[in-house]
């Protein structure tokens, strides 16, 4: 367990590096004519127009004096107009003229561009993991991530594949599994698409954006009885009701296709999908010992009549 003061020195070398690496000891931002703070200033007032110095400067946590002299150089260079506060005659409203929107949005565009080239070289499972970080140091420093409504969608070409790579890497990392876990899912996915069923089998990926955060299968194992399959959700997303979605729409999906009854088959090691089954209904109606996986496991079977 890290200690206070381990963790200190830790954040402050992450500092270090950060800095370095994405030029903020440099005297401006992204090659333009503005500091960092600068350019912060500036956003502020593109997000909320019209806006009040002594606002900007509790929100950014500046000196008032040091903002003032910000503000100065942007009216100067015609980036900012005031005007008086028609419910208080003692404050100046701040507002970017049209010269000063654009002038963000350029810096906007020049600091895209050049995250872009920094993370260009990174796989797609890196840039996952890094935003998965970037949400979990905020959620640890009291931050609330701004997040798009979670979306289920259907199965596309190069999605088993992550089903797959995914799986693998989780119960590896989570549970100890070895790489027979990840032929057992290869075999699933790949007998899936072979024998795909249309109207009767579906896969859905719960995506948030353009991130993957998990993964359920409904297949079908007799005329009357669906089977849930494979349902994983990448760690950055538990907690937040991805898991109990994806089965629920497995269980809305097997009652409009005419099934009778849902059956899965998990392992007690498993207990945040176990609760999520608990809570919808499902009934657990046998264990049986097993070594799989490199692992002494008990197998569950789970049932739900619809």
């Amino acid at each position: 367990m890290a200690g206070l003061q381990e963790t200190v020195k830790r954040v402050r070398a992450f500092n270090r590096f950060y800095t370095r690496r994405i030029g903020l000891l440099n005297e401006t931002l992204a090659g333009g004519d503005f500091t960092l703070t600068e350019t912060r200033v500036l956003l502020e007032l593109r997000v909320r127009e019209p806006h009040v110095a002594v606002d900007i400067a509790r929100d950014l946590g500046l000196d008032p004096a040091y903002l003032a002299r910000i503000l100065r150089k942007f009216h100067r260079l015609g980036l900012v107009t005031r005007s008086p506060d028609e419910a208080d005659g003692r404050r100046r409203l701040l507002a970017l003229t049209e010269a000063g929107r654009r002038t963000i949005d350029e810096l906007q565009a020049m600091t895209e561009r050049d995250l872009a080239a920094m993370l260009a070289s990174a796989s797609d499972d890196k840039r996952q993991r890094l935003t998965a970080a970037l949400d979990e140091i905020e959620t640890v420093l009291g931050g609330e991530v701004a997040a798009e409504p979670v979306r289920l969608r259907p199965h596309r070409p190069g999605d088993m594949g992550w089903v797959i790579e995914r799986e693998a890497r989780l119960y590896a990392d989570e549970y100890g599994w070895d790489i027979t876990f990840e032929g057992l899912v290869a075999e699933i996915c790949a007998n899936f698409i072979r024998d795909f069923r249309p109207g009767r089998e579906f896969c859905w990926i719960a995506k948030r954006g353009d991130e993957r955060l998990g993964a359920v299968f409904l297949v079908q194992q007799d005329d009357h009885t669906a089977k849930l399959r494979l349902l994983h959700v990448e760690k950055a997303a538990r907690g937040q009701g991805v898991g109990s979605l994806l089965v629920r729409t497995c269980i809305e999906q097997a009652r409009a296709s005419g099934y009778r009854k849902l059956v899965l088959w998990t392992n007690d090691v498993l207990a945040s999908a176990r609760r999520i089954y608990q809570a919808e209904g499902f009934q657990l109606v046998g264990e049986e010992k097993h070594r799989s996986f490199g692992k002494g496991l008990v197998g569950q079977y789970w049932e739900l009549a619809l």
